[in-house]
């Protein structure tokens, strides 16, 4: 029975970390540390990706860790990033500056409660709105990325950028979970050698790589949103 619920114990684990290095960004971005506390949301999201697959390998998932795992997503993928977001851009700017980051913590809040809400309505292959721990990567990477290249003149873009994933998370356009992909042999290996040239690029360019990759995922939802539209007008049409 001990093994047991020790072993119930582990994905929690993860799911503290997660909170634990969500903390500790807040305060190196508090202190103007800002790669650390970029590189630390990160991390962050591979805490919160582990505790997930523990769980599920050990077939210990529970109520208590879906619950969990969404307060910490609020801290390390919500208040962590808006935070970050805010010591570097958002305090020249004001009460503008003020709302988007707490805009985002609000709409990453209400992203969060209809996933909890929905998941077990929708088709597991897709999620509805962008999920927040891909807002909070994109964020952060790319403070990091004008952070490293010294563009402080255009920090006003960020500002504007987190406005809009923001929105997207809130919002009914749909994107791949990744969740349930079932490859053939074929397609295994061809998948293996894109993934290492991918993995062998972000360690070669890391916060460029991870910037882009995010952006390409972030932008996809909408992209194929117009595109179902159009293409429901040209059937109209016809």
């Amino acid at each position: 029975m001990r093994k047991q619920n020790l072993i119930y114990v582990l994905p929690n684990l993860f799911t503290a970390s997660s909170i634990f290095v969500g903390v500790i960004s807040i305060v190196k971005a508090s202190q103007g540390h800002f790669t650390v506390a970029a590189w630390l949301i990160l991390l962050a999201l591979v805490f919160d990706g582990l505790d997930g697959r523990v769980a599920r390998l050990t077939n210990t998932t529970s109520d208590f860790g879906v619950e969990f795992d969404s307060l910490a997503d609020i801290i390390s993928f919500g208040i962590a990033p808006a935070l970050l977001l805010y010591f570097y851009a958002g305090h020249d700017f004001g009460r503008f500056g003020i709302l988007v980051s707490a805009l985002y913590v609000i709409f990453g809040a209400i992203r969060l409660a209809r996933f909890n809400v929905t998941t077990s309505k929708i088709d597991p292959n897709v999620f509805i709105g962008l999920p927040i721990p891909t807002a909070a990567i994109f964020i952060s990477m790319w403070i990091l990325l004008f952070h490293q290249y010294e563009l402080n003149s255009f920090r006003i873009i960020l500002l504007f950028l987190s406005l809009g994933v923001a929105i997207l998370m809130v919002s009914n356009i749909r994107y791949p979970s990744f969740k349930k992909i079932h490859l053939n042999k074929s397609m295994f290996f061809k998948t293996f050698i894109v993934l290492t040239i991918i993995a062998s690029l972000l360690y070669l360019f890391s916060s460029e790589g991870f910037a882009l990759v995010v952006l390409a995922y972030v932008v996809y939802g909408p992209l194929r949103a117009i595109r179902n539209l159009s293409m429901r007008n040209i059937q109209k049409r016809r």
